[in-house]
């Protein structure tokens, strides 16, 4: 749910871009500037909330984390001027780049290793499921609201505010748990105030400097999977609009395809992902993404656009199904608030510029679309923004490019990080230790077993 929320939140400023233009009389690049802010400072909020999220435990971060972003989503609607439309939504990066490493470590760590898969797609797709909720209320609600596009923002602000209250009645994770009732039976494990802090702070310099390669090629392939899907989503309500010359509704409800198409491809992958392994499932489901890309951008009839958006959802969020479990298995398993949420909010950042970059081209690369005439009168052509072409040429490039660079790591398919302890807790590093040591003998003695083979 926390996950929904984040994807309707951000999502209200692409479905709104339009209208914040006239509202602020600016051109559409340049309220696409609060789209790329927002993705600049998630980072900053994956580092507060994640590492306390491992420090503390998940739940009161959570919480905290949703209630900023309530605040922040109603504060955009009350923005008089550009200038605090752009501060307020880049503070609201901060807030959200908090939810998804705690959402997904908590909800993988109480799953069984056999279905972790399965419910990453789902949970994954609660950012798509967020989507075409926004797109539901601007097509029904905003039109006829007396606040117009502000209602998107009142309704996501109530409705986030209403999930973190919810998150008071569900328990905190069995790891944090287990460490409360072994302090308590045996007060002398208990690590309070700075020795804790410091204790914590010896253990997250000893994963960096043995993880920092797999940090950084996270880093990179999380670069990847945003460039990817910002690049298919953030300007596509524009692109239909100001391309293809279809309605807000009709950019609406193609909106709402396409995000189906992104549950169902995002379920799908994670859901195989567990029996053909994280990355060849990736792969294959980028690259037949590349081969769809001529049905999303160049049919003219509404239909088959709307059969192209689900299609090519369907591989962007496929790929993305898989990512949450991928994540938490490549990450040291006492840091799965932390790293998760870190190298996917860098690559974020990293790709932060390309709504901005594919709404620059657009709008000055000019394409000339026919218009039929009515009621006795000639047709003519009218010049529009090419955001057909410039979406084709950079999402054919990112397809490939994700496909390459996963192939170019490692996968930890079936690992119990469940097992390990709590970062910083000297009883749970030695826990850490000894499940480690197992691992790697597990791992000896099946490349010796190959070896012997007859």
């Amino acid at each position: 749910m926390a996950w929904t929320m984040d994807g309707y939140d951000f999502q209200s400023v692409s479905l709104s871009l339009s209208r914040l233009a006239i509202y602020y009389g600016k051109e559409r690049e340049s309220i696409s500037t609060s789209i790329t802010l927002t993705l600049l400072f998630r980072p900053v909020g994956a580092i507060i909330f994640g590492l306390a999220g491992d420090l503390y435990g998940r739940k009161w971060p959570m919480i905290i984390n949703l209630l900023v972003l309530a605040i922040l989503e109603l504060a955009t609607a009350y923005c008089k001027t550009f200038t605090t439309f752009l501060i307020v939504r880049a503070l609201f990066g901060i807030g959200m780049g908090g939810v998804w490493g705690n959402a997904a470590s908590m909800g993988l760590e109480n799953m069984p290793v056999e279905c972790r898969g399965f419910f990453s797609g789902i949970l994954q797709q609660g950012y798509a499921l967020g989507f075409m909720i926004a797109a539901f209320i601007n097509l029904y609600v905003v039109p006829n609201h007396p606040h117009s596009w502000k209602a998107l923002f009142y309704i996501g602000a109530g409705a986030t505010l209403a999930v973190g209250v919810m998150r008071l009645f569900f328990p905190e994770s069995r790891q944090f748990l287990e460490q409360r009732e072994r302090a308590r039976l045996n007060p002398e494990l208990k690590v309070t105030g700075s020795k804790k802090i410091k204790a914590f702070t010896t253990d997250t310099k000893k994963i960096l400097k043995t993880c920092w390669r797999k940090c950084a090629y996270a880093c990179v392939l999380m670069a990847c999977f945003n460039s990817m899907s910002h690049t298919s989503q953030d300007m596509y309500p524009t692109y239909m609009q100001q391309t293809k010359g279809f309605s807000p509704q009709l950019s609406s409800k193609a909106v709402i395809v396409g995000n189906v198409g992104a549950i169902v491809g995002g379920t799908c992958a994670g859901y195989f992902s567990q029996f053909f392994g994280r990355r060849a499932t990736i792969i294959v489901i980028t690259l037949a993404g590349a081969t769809l890309i001529p049905l999303w951008v160049l049919p003219t009839k509404y239909s088959l656009l709307v059969a192209g958006a689900f299609a090519l959802q369907f591989c962007v969020q496929g790929a993305w199904g898989v990512v949450p479990i991928h994540l938490n298995e490549l990450s040291p398993p006492q840091f799965r608030a932390s790293f998760p949420g870190i190298t996917y909010q860098i690559g974020n950042m990293i790709s932060s510029p390309m709504a901005q970059i594919a709404s620059t081209i657009s709008e000055h690369w000019r394409v000339y679309y026919w218009v039929p005439g009515t009621g006795g009168n000639a047709g003519y052509y009218q010049e529009r923004p090419n955001y057909a072409s410039t979406q084709a040429v950079m999402m054919s490039i990112l397809f490939v490019l994700t496909a390459f660079w996963t192939g170019c790591g490692s996968e930890a398919r079936g690992s119990k990080f469940e097992l390990a302890g709590v970062a910083g807790d000297e009883y749970n590093m030695g826990k850490d230790k000894a499940m480690a040591e197992e691992e790697e003998m597990k791992s000896g003695e099946a490349e010796l077993q190959e070896k012997t083979k007859p």
